[in-house]
């Protein structure tokens, strides 16, 4: 292309500019409102469901500690006069 033909196909700024105003314009025409977030589990099950997967997790911890790392029955964890026996050694007085 010649000098000529560029100078008399280009636009001028403002041509240029209105032009993007009215592709914005057109292309938010287009667009939906805002984005919708639908929640699969509603925030009081999801608070449930945490406190739900802590006590297990807390439960699972004890029975591999009293289990595997100590010398007694995974099982005995659940039992009260466990805990008890725990709670007398911790707070014996020397």
């Amino acid at each position: 292309m010649t000098e000529k033909e560029i100078l008399q196909d280009s636009k001028t700024r403002e041509e240029i500019k209105a032009e993007k105003k009215n592709k914005k314009k057109n292309s938010a025409e287009e667009k939906p409102g805002k984005w919708v977030r639908i929640r699969l589990l509603p925030i009081w099950l999801r608070i449930l469901l945490f406190v739900a997967l802590l006590a297990g997790s807390l439960v699972g911890g004890a029975m591999v500690g009293y289990g595997v790392i100590g010398d007694g029955k995974p099982m005995d964890v659940l039992e009260k006069a466990t805990w008890q026996h725990i709670v007398d050694i911790v707070m014996r007085e020397n």
